[in-house]
């Protein structure tokens, strides 16, 4: 497996760097201004020398910033990737759910989200990785029977449609606020799919779902694969 570099950005915002690509996903916390990546803020000038490909899942605030465009001023040269119900007048691929949109240099999968938008698989250098955008199994315990019960089907649906696919590293949301349901999605997604490597995300700054993982029985069988984050702007380093 080629080695990875990936920064933790904030909620589903991650820039991960490959041997040829520097990948930036769900980019929206901009603050502090004029901050480093260290503090989960993306630089522009740091993007000079890379290949940039920027990808949007939806149009949500917590995963799309228009910033992102102010990368051009200084990068004539950065590709946008962003769900169709996106408006916006910038020059960008529009992607819409379950397509395969083949760029050259890299390959590009979309399912459709349970929520909004689209989640990306896309093979590149070698590798293949999965961003969930907002593809999650949402089941909330105030919602009615019948509700969650079409949510899981229709998590299910699109899960499955990646069965076969050999995933290195898999981007999946953990979000806390459904409480003993905030499993539901990996659990799901590691039985029928599986990847090497798991970050977990869509948990803002609440660090204790970590804690939740390391215990729950349900991920005994995976839980060495789980990347930790524990601040902004964190730096994971996969290597094999």
């Amino acid at each position: 497996m080629q080695p990875i570099s990936i920064r933790y950005l904030y909620n589903s915002g991650f820039a991960v760097e490959t041997a040829s690509h520097f990948l930036i996903f769900d980019y929206y916390l901009d603050t502090p201004h004029g901050g480093s990546p260290e503090q989960g803020v993306i630089d522009p000038s740091m993007l000079q020398e890379h290949n940039v490909v920027v990808f949007v899942s939806h149009s949500h605030a917590d995963h799309y910033n228009p910033v992102i465009f102010e990368w051009r001023k200084g990068h004539s040269n950065i590709r946008y990737i962003l769900a169709e119900e996106i408006p916006t007048k910038e020059e960008v691929l529009s992607v819409h759910p379950s397509r395969t949109y083949d760029l050259g240099d890299l390959q590009v999968r979309t399912l459709d989200s349970t929520d909004l938008g689209v989640a990306f698989l896309i093979k590149t250098d070698g590798l293949c990785l999965y961003h969930a955008g907002d593809l999650n199994w949402w089941h909330w315990n105030d919602e009615p029977e019948q509700a969650n019960q079409d949510m899981a089907r229709r998590y299910q649906e699109q899960i499955d449609s990646l069965q076969g696919e050999s995933i290195d590293c898999a981007f999946i949301p953990v979000d806390p606020r459904q409480e003993e349901n905030s499993l539901l999605g990996l659990e799901y997604f590691m039985k029928k799919v599986g990847a090497r490597w798991i970050v977990p995300m869509h948990f803002g700054s609440q660090y204790t779902i970590f804690d939740r993982m390391d215990h729950d029985p349900r991920t005994f069988p995976y839980r060495n694969r789980v990347l930790h984050i524990s601040h902004r702007g964190q730096l994971l380093q996969i290597s094999e």
